[in-house]
């Protein structure tokens, strides 16, 4: 696992800035606060996602973790606490929440996508699924092969007629 320096620098600094943005008794004019929780945490999880150079599964779980419900639930419920003369806000929670899960998500899909383009550079695939493709067992032939096509050919070119599926068609075998 390797840590993105330049994703980590950024997280720190959304992080000083938003700690002393909410913790302090500063009130920023003219801003609707639930927009600027929202913001605030979309930016801090979009940074914290990529920070992180390990597994899909794995960044997705320590962000949840560490950004939605450690910071989302953490800074409201230590503003509380604090003597600084703001309240706590369970509608600040759920802006918090929301900005961070829609961050998370559009986070996901992007590396998803990213993963998916990189596999297709490098020649990998996915095992083809419902007739996708060739057969690999029959060493690239197509499977399934039914009615006047496996009849008609046959490998000295002849055809495959029998006397029992010539008389289906009306055709004579020989006699």
């Amino acid at each position: 696992m390797r840590i993105r320096l330049p994703f980590l620098s950024a997280f720190l600094l959304l992080l000083l800035g938003a700690a002393y943005l909410g913790l302090s008794s500063i009130q920023v004019p003219q801003v609707n606060d639930k927009v600027l929780h929202f913001l605030t945490f979309f930016l801090l999880t979009t940074a914290f996602y990529w920070i992180l150079d390990t597994t899909r599964r794995r960044v997705l779980n320590v962000t949840l973790l560490v950004v939605t419900f450690g910071l989302g639930l953490g800074s409201e419920a230590l503003q509380g606490l604090l003597p600084n003369g703001r309240q706590f806000d369970p509608l600040d929670i759920a802006a918090n929440v929301v900005g961070s899960l829609l961050a998370l998500g559009l986070c996901t899909l992007y590396h998803k996508r990213m993963l998916d383009r990189r596999r297709r550079a490098k020649g990998y695939s996915t095992v083809p699924q419902d007739g996708e493709g060739d057969d690999l067992e029959l060493g690239g032939q197509q499977t399934g092969v039914v009615g006047e096509d496996a009849r008609d050919s046959s490998p000295d070119g002849e055809g495959r007629l029998t006397p029992s599926s010539g008389a289906e068609e009306g055709i004579e075998g020989p006699k």
